[in-house]
Order: structure tokens, then sequence, then C-alpha cells
């Protein structure tokens, strides 16, 4: 054992005696529990099911604030399609829209970044609200509000005042549900929030590894560890060339922003329309009710159809007339924690905020702040008490205005409109690909990223007065490199490095079997369309497994690990040998891959780095990359042994699971699943799926043994040509509808599995042939 791993004292059994950490939806249901001594709030019946019908007729028509009439039409998933005859009415009715089909959701997700959880969930959840009040997504929205453009600033006010009208009008017991059982109430909303909403949606993903690093970094192979994990990380393919308790807040924040997606768009020359092609699928939390929505707009300024995000005014992935988007998250060094313990006491400001809690008393907080940002080293659950403190230093609290710049997006013409539309795009950095009827493609660097000296950070939290470490300027996407009509024809982003630039981009990528498919896929095909992109979408094939596959059976007969397996150990090699890469829910090959593999990077890294760490390399590190590195290195008298027991022991576990559906399950849950006793009632679907954390259908998961749901991946699709108005095809895993009990619910969920679409048209005729039910929002007279 690494001495660094003995003195952490983390062996393995020790670790299954302490209790994980609690996913946020667990500690809210235990907050929840205590309802039962208390009315018993959580036994607020479901309600029954409502059909489309009932659920449309719940939305106000009548004497509404308007200037002129709006046509919403309606398909039978209730996807809307709004047409107003000026920009104010379209805003104001798809605030409505907003609140009609997420109200809770939105509701909740306002209250994630005010940290205002204890008010629903009671005395366990004083910590996390907290901890979020000292991130403080809301931090500069004033000024952010004030530099709007004055034309931005009406849109998201009129969308605000929708939302609150609808709200409005609602009676006590026509609320969702949850604002029953989660003792929600009716409040205001202002532009003010949408901005804080947009800032959560756009979480730095790179504070997840902060998190989940900090409590290794007094380890004596600190440095070690660091290095390898950032040098795993960062060694990615580019799509183009230029010229714990820490665990519950990451889970929160990661179930909220966009950390992952594939996308690709291909050139008028290769595919078979002649016009160009966009697929485009965000991976976010997999829960109920899905984090995006579907909708189509028209007034004189827009003329779109995509997904937007609860309680942001904007198409984040879509199509108008003559172009389309989509997008990856870029992983960008968008953040830097620095120490503040030499910063005179007066630069530190503080303040006291009232936490207030459920059946409990409540609790005041302090919230410290510094010149570099929020003191997050005072966040109860990174568990840093007593040492010094630091500071988070992110672009999203200083700068951005991102939804002027998709408003201008999603208004562009041309790749030079699009490009220019992302000036002042912040938040979180995205591979942005382009589309156009004309054939053309494209990729911008939509972010505003700190332009640093360093290379690599010599360390997790940086000396503010190290000139290496200092933020001299910000790039932004006029100045960050860009990608229009490649020679190959198509290009690709999954998370990975966009290109090479004079600074550094980011440090932590994902790894490349995304983009290899990617790749792979293009190469094989001369020419596509549609059919091809929507199956491209559902592959499940991993790359870096069966490497990582070869990789072991040369090991295993390089020191004869394999000399006297049994009946079962025999199987799990004859599996391993036979398998494609492919984790197809009905092959048993996966199955004994994974356990085998589980099985020895547990034991080999537990021993060499202990268990704190060894978990800390398998939420970060690109595993296979390290393993590549690793296996060669060990001793054949190490490895044999433990060759010989991952084998053993996969042989045993095998006979449970007769195909990685059995293994790898898909189901979704509304985040009160978690509730004791009736979450139960919560719960919808327990299937099989295929596919695994590096397939282009991800479907993350943990290194396991067991049987698992999946709990981040693809959850939505999106497809269009171009060369067609009316070719734009959407999917969301569940439904649009956040209304427990709504016939629209969860009506998606076979469309998922089937592979199948609803097609998204723009032409009115379209439109009107398609979305059979139209209602008209009368002005007051």
């Amino acid at each position: 054992m690494h001495p660094a791993a003995r003195q952490a004292g983390k062996t393995r059994k020790e670790a299954r005696r302490r209790r994980a950490p609690l996913r946020p939806a667990q500690l809210l249901a235990l907050a929840l529990s205590v309802t039962f001594l208390s009315g018993c709030a959580l036994l607020q019946p479901l309600p029954g099911e409502a059909a489309l019908e009932q659920r449309l007729k719940s939305f106000p028509t009548a004497d509404l604030p308007l200037a002129a009439p709006v046509t919403i039409h309606w398909n039978e998933h209730q996807v809307p399609f709004v047409e107003a005859a000026n920009d104010r009415d379209l805003a104001f009715a798809l605030g409505m829209v907003h609140a009609h089909l997420r109200l809770a959701q939105m509701t909740m997700l306002l209250r994630i970044t005010q940290g205002r959880l204890a008010e629903s969930a009671g005395p366990l959840a004083v910590d996390i609200d907290h901890s979020l009040r000292i991130l403080d997504f809301a931090r500069g929205a004033a000024e952010f509000e004030a530099a709007m453009p004055p034309e931005t600033r009406a849109f998201v006010g009129d969308f605000v005042a929708g939302i609150n009208y609808y709200q409005g009008k609602l009676k006590d017991d026509e609320l969702p549900h949850e604002f029953h059982v989660l003792a929600l109430k009716r409040e205001p909303w202002s532009v003010r929030d949408v901005l804080a909403i947009g800032r959560l949606a756009g979480t730095d993903i790179n504070w997840l590894g902060y998190f989940s690093l900090l409590k290794l970094r007094e380890r004596p192979d600190w440095r070690e560890l660091y290095a390898r994990i950032l040098k795993a990380g960062g060694d990615s393919l580019t799509s183009f060339s230029s010229a714990d308790q820490a665990g519950i807040l990451k889970q929160l924040l990661a179930g909220a922003s966009r950390t992952g997606s594939n996308a690709l768009v291909v050139s008028g020359a290769r595919s078979s329309s002649g016009a160009a092609l966009l697929a485009s699928d965000p991976h976010l939390g997999i829960q109920m009710p899905n984090l995006w929505l579907i909708a189509g707009m028209k007034s004189p300024s827009y003329h779109a159809v995509g997904f937007m995000i609860p309680g942001v005014p904007i198409v984040a992935l879509g199509r108008n007339p003559h172009i389309a988007w989509g997008g990856t998250n870029m992983r960008a060094a968008s953040s830097d924690l620095f120490d503040v313990s030499k910063l005179p006491p007066a630069q530190l400001a503080s303040r006291k905020e009232r936490i207030k809690v459920r059946w409990w008393f409540d609790k005041t907080v302090t919230v410290r702040s510094s010149p570099l940002g929020p003191v997050v080293s005072d966040a109860p659950l990174l568990g840093w008490h007593g040492k010094p403190p630091f500071a988070l230093r992110w672009i999203g609290h200083e700068k951005g205005d991102e939804i002027t710049a998709m408003l201008k997006a999603s208004r562009a013409k041309s790749f030079a409109e699009f490009r220019a539309a992302f000036a002042t795009f912040a938040v979180s950095a995205q591979n942005m690909v382009y589309a156009d009827r004309a054939g053309n493609i494209g990729q911008v660097m939509a972010a505003m990223l700190p332009v640093r000296a360093h290379g690599t950070p010599p360390d997790l939290i940086l000396d503010p007065a190290d000139p290496a470490a200092q933020w001299k300027t910000i790039a932004t996407a006029a100045e960050l490199p860009a990608a229009y009509n490649p020679k190959s024809g198509y290009l690709a982003s999954a998370n990975n490095k966009p290109t090479a630039a004079p600074f550094p981009i980011g440090y932590v990528f994902s790894q490349d079997d995304r983009m290899q498919r990617m790749n792979a896929f293009m190469a094989a095909r001369p020419r596509l369309g549609l059919a091809d992109l929507k199956a491209l979408q559902r592959d499940v094939a991993v790359p870096s497994s069966l490497q990582l596959r070869d990789l072991y059976l040369a090991a295993i007969a390089r020191t004869k690990a394999d000399a006297r397996p049994d009946r079962r150990a025999a199987r799990v090699l004859e599996l391993m040998r036979g398998w494609d890469g492919q984790y197809d829910a009905a092959q048993q090959a996966p199955v004994a891959f994974e356990l085998f593999h589980h099985r020895f990077q547990e034991r080999y890294y537990v021993r060499r780095y202990g268990e704190e760490a060894a978990a800390t390399m398998f939420t970060i590190a690109a595993m296979p990359r390290l393993l590549a590195e690793d296996i060669p290195n060990i001793p054949d008298a190490e490895l044999a042994p433990l060759l010989a027991d991952a084998l053993a022991e996969a042989g045993k576990k095998l006979r449970r699971f007769k195909n990685w559906g059995e293994m790898h399950r898909l189901g979704l849950s509304h985040p009160l699943a978690f509730a004791p006793l009736i979450g139960g009632r919560y719960r919808f679907g327990d299937m099989p799926t295929g596919g695994s954390t590096e397939s282009l259908m991800k479907t993350a998961h943990s290194s396991t043994d067991r049987r698992h749901f999946t709990r981040y991946g693809q959850q939505a699709r999106f497809v269009a040509d171009l060369a067609d108005p009316d070719a734009n095809y959407f999917t969301l895993l569940g439904g649009q509808d956040g209304w427990l009990g709504s016939s629209t619910a969860l009506d998606q969920l076979k469309l998922w599995q089937d592979g199948a679409y609803i097609q998204l048209p723009l032409r009115a005729e379209a439109v009107r042939a398609r979305f059979r039910r139209a209602m008209t929002l009368a002005p007051a007279r």
C-alpha cells in the first residue's frame, strides 16, 4: 500500500462501515420525514390522471394584458407553438406557457438559487442552504439587468409578467401537487430571478472536481494525484484545428447544469438533401420532470423551434428558417480558487442571513465575500472549517449576458451573425455548432475565458499574488478560435477540447470515446441523412472499454492469470474475448467486462492510494487512460493475483445478470421519490437500457458490480435537416408536462425507447396541420 494510503487509513473495510454521503434528494427525504410528526403533509394524495383537454382548460385565455390576440397551437404531447403579432406579447405568452407546464419545477430551481430549501425540507437542508447562499448565483444580477439592452430587458420583463399572471390566476387547489407537499408559496418573479436560474444552469463543471479534490489536498502525495488527474483529463481529441459531503452540493449543481452533450453538424456536400444537417443531444440529470421543455414560436422578430430551459426565455438548442444550432459544454476553465488568508481583514466583507426552517427554529448564518469572490471555504458542505480560507473567482459572478446572446443567435441568418451573437455569452462555456440552408457548417466557442499566464495550474488553491495565476484579460467569442466549412465536411463536439489555444481553455475534458464514434461514423459514410443521425444518437459502443479489454486480456495471457480458471471464470473470459464493445442491453458480455473491470480497478487503486483517493479518481479522472499507463508497469508478481481475483469475483457474480439490461436500468423519479414511506408513488419505470458512461447514448453509472440505475446522461434529442423548414425532430426522456398526473407527463417515454421523435415544423400551414388544438389568448377590452 502506498504510504499516503496507509496514513489516510482509508481501508475498504473501514470505508464500508462509514455511511455514504446522502444524495440531495435523499437528504430532502429525511428532512421531509419530519412531516409525519407534524400533520402528515406528505400524505397529500397524488392528483388524478388529467387528460390533455383538462390541462389545457386551466390555461387563462380571456382579458389578458396583451396588445393583440395571441394563438397557441398545441399538439398531442402538449408541445406549444406560439404565434404573436408582436415580440412583447410573445414573451408574455411564453411566460404563461412555462408556468403552465413547469411551475413547481421553476419554483424549486429558483429556491436552489436563493438557498431556500430548508423552507421545504426542514433542518437537514440548512447546511445546503448556507452553502448555496455563499455561492450566490444572483451575485451581480442587478448589474447584469441594468447592462442589458433595452429590448432584452423588455422581453425578459414581459416573460416574467406572463409567469406572474399565470400563477396569480390559479386557485389554491389548482396549484401543483408539490406546492402542498413542500410548502411552496406563490411569490412574484423578477428579471433577476430569471438571471439567477440562468446562472444556475451555467454552473462551472470544474466546481464538481474542485469539491472532490479538496479533501485530498493535505495528503503527502497530493502533487502526484493532482498531476495524474489533470494529465488524464487534459489529453483530448480536438473538434477542429486552429491556425462525501461535498458530494451533496456537487450532485445538486450537476443535476441543474449542462455538464455534457453531443453535437454534430454535416455540410451540404455530405448530406443526402444537399443542405446541412444537425444533431444535438444534451446530457443532464435523468429525472422527472425533464430539465428541458419543447416549444415553437413566431413573432415579428422571432421564428424558432427548440429546447428551452424552464424559467428562461431562450431557445438554447433549435432551429429558425435559416439556421440550426446545438452545443456541448466546453468544460472551460471559467473559475479559480484563491487563498485569501493573507488579505487584510477589512477586505473580507460579511453579512448575516436568516435561513427559514420548516418544522424547526430558523438559523442565522454568516456569508463572507472578498474582492476575488465569495469565500466558499465557509460552505459547511465542504468541510473546510478551521483551515485557511479561500474564495471562488468565477466569470459568471462578474460578466455576461447569455439571454441577449441566445436571442440574437435565434435570429441569425448567417455564420457571421451567429458568431457575433455570442459576444456577451459568458457561462457556462459552450461549443456551439451551426448549420444553414446553404449547406454551410461552423463552430463557435461561446464563452468568456480568463487569460492566464500559467498552463497547468500549480495547485488547486492559487496564490492571488502570483502573477501567473492572475487573470490578465478576458477573451470572448470574437477573440476565441472558430471553425467554418472544414474540408472534412463535418464538425463534432462531445465535451472534448475544442481546439488548441495560446492559453488554457480547460484542464479536464471528457474521454475521447464519443468523438471517436462520431469520427468513425462519418468516415464510413460519404453521404447521410436524418435517419443516420437518429441512429447515431442511440449508439452504445465505447471504444475505450474495448481497448481496455484488450489490455486486460494481454495482461492475463502474459501473467498466466488464467492458468487454472474455474468454469465461471472461464465463462467471463469467453464473453470478454467475444465482445464487440457494444453496451447492448441484450448482451451479457458487457456485464462480464464491467464486473471484471470494477473488481480490478477497485482493488488496485484502493491498495495504491486508499479508498477516498481512489473514489475521487474514479469520479474525475479518465480511468482508461490511467489504467493504460499503469497496467504495463505493474510487476507480474503483483498483477497476476489481481487479475485472477478479478476473474474469480466476476465469475461468481455473472449469473446474477443474464444481460446488461438486467444490471443497467433506466427509471424516472421525481425528487419526492426519496421520501420515506411514500417515495414509491413518485417512481416511474424500471426498464432495461443500453449504453454506458462514455457511449453516445450516455447512460452514466458508477463502476459497480450491482444492479443500478443511470442517474445522468442523454435526456433530450434533436435532429434537423435544413433543406426542409419542417424537418425538425425532438424527443424528451419522459414528457413535456411537469404536473403530476398529466397524460403528457410521461408520454414520450415510449417514443424515447423506440428511437422515435416529435416533428416540430416552422411553416404556419404545417403547424396548423400537426398542432390540432388551437387556443386564442384575448386581450382585455
